[in-house]
C-alpha cells in the first residue's frame, strides 16, 4: 500500500508500508513511476488532517503516563516522564507497558527513553526500542547518521559534502569552524542531545495544578461506578485544596478507555469549592446530560479528576449548631448544577452598569465567577448605580421599548389621557413626570435622543413607565411614545 500526496503539480509517494518498502519504493517518488515499476500496488490518497487528529488522539491517551505530552512533527510524540516512572514500577516497566498497549491497539511503535529529548529522539528513530542510561548519550549517537541530531536536510547535505557523514565525526570536529560555516544550529543540536544545553518540552495542553487518579484492575462502564470514583477522587483533592487554602473553579474528569480513547468532561463553579459532595453533584448533572454521548467501549481502566482552575478559598465560620448559613452559596450551587446539565448559557444573571439609557443599564452575563481584579479603565464601566436611582426604576424593562399610541381628550376636569398597548386601551388615572434622560454625550447613535419619562398609573392601579421621544411642542412631526417597563 502506498499513500500519495499532491506536490509540485504531480502525485508523489507520501508514505508506504513495509511490503512496499521491500519493493524499493521510496517517499518522494512519483506515483506514475511507482506504478510503472509495480502495477499491482494499491494507492490511497493521503489525508493529513485525519493523521493530525489521530496523532492528537494518541497524545491525549498518553496523558495517562504524564501530563507533559508534546507533538513531534507529524508522526511522533514527546513524553516528559520526570517524576512519573515510579508510579508504574520504574522506567522499564513503564516503557514496556506503553509499547504493549500500543501494540494491542494495532500500532507499530518505536520508542526511546533517555535523559535528554535529543537522545530519546535518536533512540526511537534509529534504535527501535532502547533505554539509554544517563551518560551513554554520546555512545548511542556517535555511529548514527547526521539525521539523528535533528538537523535540516540542507545542513546535512552540506556537512556530507565536506566528509562529515556520521554524528560521531561531527561531534569530533572543531566547534568554531562548524559555527562559522554551518551556523549555530549544528552545535546546539549536539549539546541538546548530550545534555549540555537544557531543552524544554512544551506540552500541548496546560498542566493542571492538582489531580487525583485511580487505576482500575477491571474496567468500568456504568455511570454509577464513575460517580462513585468521582466522590472518591474529590475527597483526595480536598486534602490538597485545604492545604493550599484554595477551591476549585473548574474541574475536569478524564476517562481513559482500554482501547486508547479518552473522554474529557468539564464542569465549572461560580464560587470556589472543595466539598466532595458538591463536586459529585456537579458531575452527576453533567454525566446525565452526556449519558448518550459517552462511549464506554470495553470500559475505562483509568479515571483522573483534575483541578484546572483554582482560586483562594478561606475557611468560613460555622454557626453555634455547626450549620453553615449561605443563601448565596445555595443559589450559586443551583446555577452551577443547571449549567452542568444544560450548558453554560442555560442560566444567566443581570448586572447593573453605568449608563443613562435604561435598556443599556443592565447587561446579561454568564454565571461564572467574576474576576477579582478589574482593570482601572473598566472600573467605571461596571460601576453600579446608586440604590436611590435603582428603586425608581420598574422591575421589568422591555428591550427594545414597545411603541404605544397616546390619546389626549378634553374633559370638564381638564385634559384626560389614555394609551393603547398590545391592542388594549388603558385610561390614565395619575401620572408623575417628566424626568429627562439623555444619552451619554460621548456616544453618538442614531435614533437615541433625549427622552421624557413619566410614571403612570391606570384606573385599575397598574403602573407603567412611559417616555416621550421628540419635542412636545407642536411641530410637523408629533412626538412618539414608548413603553419602557412595568412596575411591580
Amino acid at each position: 500500500m502506498v499513500f500519495s500526496q499532491h506536490e509540485h503539480n504531480t502525485q508523489r509517494v507520501a508514505a508506504l508500508d513495509t511490503r512496499a518498502r521491500a519493493l524499493k519504493l521510496k517517499p518522494g517518488m512519483g506515483i506514475a513511476e511507482a506504478r510503472a515499476m509495480h502495477p499491482f500496488i494499491e494507492v490511497v490518497e493521503a489525508d493529513p488532517e485525519a493523521d493530525r487528529r489521530l496523532q492528537e488522539g494518541l497524545a491525549d491517551w498518553c496523558d495517562r503516563y504524564t501530563p507533559l505530552v508534546a507533538l513531534d512533527g507529524v508522526d511522533g510524540l514527546f513524553l516528559d516522564i520526570s517524576g512519573c516512572a515510579h508510579l508504574f514500577g520504574g522506567e522499564r516497566a513503564m516503557f514496556d507497558d506503553l509499547l504493549s498497549r500500543f501494540f494491542h491497539q494495532g500500532f507499530d511503535v518505536r520508542a526511546g527513553l533517555a535523559s535528554t529529548p535529543g537522545a530519546a529522539w535518536a533512540a526511537s528513530r534509529f534504535g527501535g526500542a532502547l533505554i539509554v542510561a544517563p551518560g551513554e548519550e554520546e555512545e548511542l549517537i556517535a555511529p548514527l547518521p547526521l539525521a539523528a541530531l535533528r538537523l535540516g536536510l540542507e545542513t546535512r547535505v552540506r556537512l556530507e559534502g565536506v566528509g562529515l557523514r556520521t554524528s560521531g565525526a561531527l561531534m569530533a570536529a572543531p566547534r568554531a569552524p562548524l559555527v562559522r560555516r554551518f551556523g549555530k544550529e549544528v552545535v546546539l543540536r549536539i549539546d541538546q542531545a548530550l545534555g549540555r544545553v537544557e531543552e524544554a518540552i512544551s506540552p500541548r495542553l496546560p498542566v493542571p495544578p492538582l489531580s487525583a487518579e485511580r487505576s482500575l484492575p477491571e474496567p468500568i462502564s456504568l455511570l454509577d461506578d464513575i460517580e462513585a470514583l468521582v466522590a472518591l477522587l474529590a475527597r483526595q483533592l480536598k486534602i490538597d485544596l485545604e492545604r493550599r487554602c484554595e477551591g476549585a473553579e473548574r474541574l475536569q474528569l478524564n476517562l481513559f478507555r482500554v482501547d486508547g480513547a479518552l473522554t474529557r468532561i468539564s464542569v465549572g463553579a461560580s464560587r470556589p469549592l472543595r466539598d466532595p459532595k458538591l463536586i459529585q453533584k456537579l458531575f452527576h448533572e453533567r454525566l446525565i446530560a452526556l449519558e448518550s454521548d459517552i462511549d464506554a467501549g470495553y470500559g475505562f481502566d483509568l479515571v483522573r479528576l483534575c483541578v484546572v482552575v483554582a482560586a483562594r478559598l478561606d475557611a468560613a465560620q460555622a454557626d453555634l449548631d455547626g450549620a453553615m448559613s449561605d443563601s448565596a452559596g445555595d443559589i450559586a450551587l443551583f446555577a452551577d448544577r443547571v449549567r452542568a446539565r444544560l450548558g453554560d448559557e442555560a442560566i444567566r444573571r443581570p448586572r447593573l452598569v453605568e449608563s443613562h439609557i435604561p435598556e443599556r443599564a443592565v447587561v446579561s452575563e454568564s454565571f461564572e465567577r467574576r474576576p477579582t481584579k478589574v482593570a482601572s479603565a473598566e472600573r467605571k464601566a461596571i460601576a453600579e448605580p446608586s440604590p436611590r436611582t435603582a428603586k425608581d426604576r420598574p422591575v421589568r424593562l422591555f428591550n427594545p421599548p414597545e411603541c404605544v399610541e397616546v390619546i389626549f381628550e378634553a374633559a370638564r376636569e381638564g385634559p384626560s389621557m389614555h394609551f393603547q398597548w398590545r391592542r388594549a386601551s388603558y385610561r390614565v388615572a395619575r401620572s408623575e413626570g417628566p424626568e429627562r434622560i439623555a444619552p451619554e454625550w460621548w456616544r453618538e447613535e442614531k435614533g437615541i435622543g433625549a427622552r421624557d419619562y413619566f410614571r403612570i398609573e391606570d384606573d385599575e392601579g397598574r403602573r407603567y413607565w412611559l417616555y416621550r421621544q421628540g419635542d412636545s411642542r407642536p411641530t410637523e412631526m408629533p412626538p412618539q411614545w414608548f413603553l419602557q417597563g412595568i412596575f411591580a
